[in-house]
């Protein structure tokens, strides 16, 4: 069997592709999380990536806590850099494909349209930049990578999903912001792609969301509607809602090289949504 080493298994897409390649029988999940490996050490990889011999690495781990990493900077620079540095390293040494999970935030976010591989980056903010200098250090030392940009994730675990239907059960008006645009994303279409690409030799970047975009306001309206829920959405500027760290103000991504080069497709956002709901609820 062809083991894979995933960091970051408890979070959110780590769960998922832990229900998306578990019961694959060529495949072996060594799953590793904070505990079991800190991916800040080479050291501690590298001896890891030599016991396992792993087929592929798979980079779930991140610093995500956009507001958190304005102040945490060497945290943020560890985990988002230095982290898939070390596992890059170790990739290449081992013969190992890294698949490197990315952000909607290493674009400068105040276009009008939806941003492709090939366009400019721009980080506004230490969460954007701490993960984009994560992505140059995977294209210069992991021979055989996939880095997949996503945005907007939900799935088994704390997530904005879950975060609007518990205050719909105590609030009658809810204020969210109304001028930030992207694209929701499951967990599970995000796992789906992922397992796509993990046998092939398609390497490179890639765009990896739902179809569709959105904003918060509308999006929490969409969930409100798919489970009856009768609060009131009030939208309210990026401003008005004052967050620590710069949010994009639109960070839409077409994923044009899964379309260019497979014949893989992401479920649009709302039906995506509602596969989630009616799982969760």
């Amino acid at each position: 069997m062809k083991k894979i080493i995933v960091t970051g298994c408890n979070g959110q897409l780590g769960r998922a592709i832990n229900v998306e390649l578990g019961g694959n029988t060529q495949y072996e999940l060594v799953n590793t999380d904070v505990a079991e490996l800190d991916i800040t050490s080479i050291d501690k990889v590298m001896e890891l990536a030599r016991e396992v011999k792993p087929y592929a690495i798979i980079n779930c781990a991140a610093h995500t806590g956009v507001d958190a990493c304005e102040t945490q900077l060497d945290a943020a620079y560890k985990i988002n850099a230095i982290g898939p540095r070390n596992l890059s390293i170790a990739a290449t040494e081992t013969g190992a494909k890294l698949i490197h999970v990315s952000t909607d935030y290493v674009l400068p976010g105040d276009g009008n349209k939806p941003y492709t591989e090939f366009d400019p980056v721009g980080p506004k903010g230490v969460y954007g930049k701490t993960k984009l200098e994560g992505e140059k250090f995977v294209k210069q030392f992991a021979r055989d990578h996939f880095i997949l940009r996503t945005a907007w994730l939900y799935g088994d675990g704390n997530n904005f999903v879950k975060t609007m239907l518990r205050l719909s059960e105590t609030n009658d008006t809810l204020r969210v912001v109304g001028d930030q645009f992207g694209t929701p994303t499951s967990t599970r279409e995000l796992a789906k792609a992922i397992a796509y690409l993990l046998p092939t030799e398609n390497y490179g970047l890639f765009h990896a969301t739902c179809e569709g975009s959105t904003n918060w306001a509308d999006f929490t309206r969409k969930i409100f509607e798919m489970t009856g829920k009768s609060t009131v959405v009030n939208s309210i500027t990026t401003e008005e809602y004052g967050a620590p760290a710069p949010r994009p103000a639109y960070s839409v991504l077409e994923n044009y090289m899964l379309k260019l080069t497979t014949d893989f497709s992401f479920a649009q956002w709302e039906d995506a949504l509602d596969v989630y709901l009616k799982e969760l609820l």
